[in-house]
């Protein structure tokens, strides 16, 4: 390993990265899958993965002159939630959002390879760039079946980010796939929007259905969501490379009390004021009150008791359609669940 490839590694894992890899610039290694998926529609309404497309496939038009995309991880896993839950948030989003804690690691790293003559562009999650295949292309993990990247230290609970840079750094070895025979990812999702190994209908995923739709949740994916109020982690959590998974030293992911103190109902009565004030610096307020209450919507209908409606029932005629409408549904199926008989013990 080159002087200039260690500095980089040492200065990554200062600034808390778990991992730092090197794929060498040019056309993404596997551009004809992504195109396949955007002519298919399976981006659903993410109009933007269906924009740019020749500048996600290859960093050379983002960063002019680059000769190296670095892929870095930053481990999030926080163990178990505080305390039993009725509902559930994708462990991602337990706390503080991580675009702003991964944007201040990455200017710093920016500015220590402006130092050693670089230029650089960066992103975490937010541009042109197909980061899983250049994980998998640096050897930062590979590609599972979930279409999610796994790592064989950190299991799946870790974020991806790069940073395009003109300097030529010494490449590592694209990542081996071990998963196997293994096929608990493809069993574990609840809508099966795994639609084959690697193969994703975002459409059908409950993690896109609550953050990136904004219109409602169509009725034959509501009772499968559960009491999944923003994201879904099973496909991640049945991977068994989490057994290697070890606690983020993060704080910034630790789960917030205020959040896991409320019972679901709870969230029926936020105001606008209080929900931008519980979700502050959270990846959950990016989809404001009306979406977010259609979800814990859906979660009561599936979940909730009588002693749910006095919470319910005022939203049914709620000024928003989305909230009113998807209220009225949970009403609906409380009431279906209590007029069932009880079956025989």
């Amino acid at each position: 390993m080159d002087d200039l490839k260690r500095a980089l590694l040492a200065e990554a894992a200062k600034l808390g990265f778990a991992d730092c890899r090197v794929a060498v610039a040019g056309p993404a290694p596997r551009r004809e899958l992504y195109e396949r998926w955007v002519a298919e529609g399976k981006h659903g309404d993410m109009a933007w993965m269906a924009r740019n497309m020749d500048r996600r496939t290859d960093p050379r038009l983002v960063q002019p002159g680059a000769r190296s995309v670095i892929v870095l991880a930053l481990n999030y896993y926080q163990g178990p939630p505080p305390r039993e839950q009725a509902w559930r948030v994708a462990r991602y989003a337990w706390n503080d959002d991580y675009h702003d804690l991964i944007q201040e690691k990455l200017r710093a790293l920016d500015a220590w390879l402006i130092a050693q003559g670089g230029q650089q562009r960066y992103y975490v999650d937010t541009g042109p760039v197909l980061e899983r295949d250049w994980a998998s292309e640096a050897g930062l993990g590979w590609g599972g079946k979930s279409t999610m990247q796994i790592h064989r230290q950190l299991g799946a609970w870790f974020f991806l980010a790069e940073l395009i840079s003109t300097l030529a750094l010494e490449p590592d070895m694209p990542a081996k796939d071990f998963c196997g025979s293994c096929t608990r990812c493809i069993q574990a999702c609840p809508t099966q929007a795994i639609t084959a190994p690697r193969r994703m209908d975002a459409r059908r995923c409950v993690s896109y259905l609550t953050i990136e739709n904004k219109g409602p949740i169509p009725e034959e994916f509501r009772r499968a969501m559960g009491d999944r109020i923003y994201g879904c982690d099973d496909c991640l959590a049945a991977c068994p490379w989490n057994r290697f998974a070890q606690l983020s030293h993060e704080a910034a992911f630790q789960a917030r009390e205020a959040l896991f103190a409320r019972q679901l109902r709870d969230f029926l009565t936020l105001t606008d004021e209080e929900f931008r004030t519980l979700f502050a610096r959270s990846p959950i307020k990016r989809i404001k009150r009306p979406a977010f209450l259609r979800n814990v919507c859906v979660a009561l209908g599936n979940t909730g008791s009588l002693a749910d409606l006095p919470a319910l029932q005022p939203l049914m005629e709620d000024e928003n359609p989305l909230i009113a409408e998807h209220a009225k549904w949970a009403v609906a199926e409380i009431l279906r669940r209590a007029k069932e008989p009880i079956a025989a013990v």
